[in-house]
């Protein structure tokens, strides 16, 4: 079953210096029914302007990954990281038993990111940090595995059992994605246009894929999105 989100139906949210599409519940926002999706908490996708962001904050509990778009961003830490990181780079950071950070854009052009909040499988958990850079032949015309868990085989690793994927497919490329049994997906269209199977994703569009065993993908157009892979839930 494919169940598509367009962008339309999202919550945005505009704080001037800040403004976010949220897939689902988050702050302001609170829907019930729209909770999460399996182990997939968060995803906001995020347009940071020059000279502001977020200030030191805490985190304690979750999982969280940041995928660059454009612009640039700065994070600091209470365990003592501070780094930039640009486009095509992760972020990640288990925050466990609590975490305090800060994330600025101190660039000259808009930051977009999409954040991404996963639901760690225990409490307490040891926190992780750290970052990683793709290059653009590591997902042009093909599925770069991003994130896996810590028994996976992805460059970032975390606590749960989770996979994120991204692509950047030129218009008129295919690719095909088995889907293992009782696994689900959550496709988010990042730029440009896809087909999945029969469903067209444009810019900022979603894609639940439950009970399904193949996904046919094409780019209609120059393409770029993410696939994040979990246990199947009912939610």
């Amino acid at each position: 079953m494919l169940t598509k989100i367009p962008k339309e139906q999202m919550f945005l949210a505009n704080e001037g210096w800040l403004e976010s599409r949220f897939h689902f519940s988050f702050a302001q926002y609170h829907d019930r029914h729209n909770m999460n999706f399996g182990v997939l908490r968060v995803l906001n996708d995020d347009i940071v302007h020059p000279n502001s962001g977020f200030g030191m904050h805490p985190h304690k509990d979750m999982e969280i990954i940041s995928y660059i778009i454009d612009g640039e961003i700065t994070h600091e830490d209470s365990m003592g990281n501070k780094e930039t990181l640009h486009p095509g780079e992760v972020q990640y950071m288990s925050a466990g038993t609590g975490v305090l950070h800060s994330e600025y854009n101190h660039g000259k052009s808009d930051l977009r990111l999409l954040q991404i909040w996963i639901l760690p499988p225990a409490k307490g958990l040891e926190p992780l940090y750290g970052s990683y850079k793709f290059n653009e032949a590591e997902k042009k015309n093909k599925l770069l595995h991003m994130v896996s868990s810590l028994e996976g085989n992805a460059p970032v690793k975390l606590h749960q059992d989770v996979n994120i994927f991204v692509s950047q497919l030129e218009a008129h490329k295919e690719l095909e994605l088995n889907i293992k049994k009782n696994r689900q997906l959550y496709m988010v269209q990042i730029k440009g246009e896809t087909s999945f199977n029969d469903k067209v994703l444009t810019q900022s569009d979603a894609l639940k894929v439950q009970d399904t065993e193949f996904l046919k993908i094409k780019a209609l157009k120059n393409s770029e999105f993410l696939c994040i892979e979990m246990a199947q839930s009912l939610h």
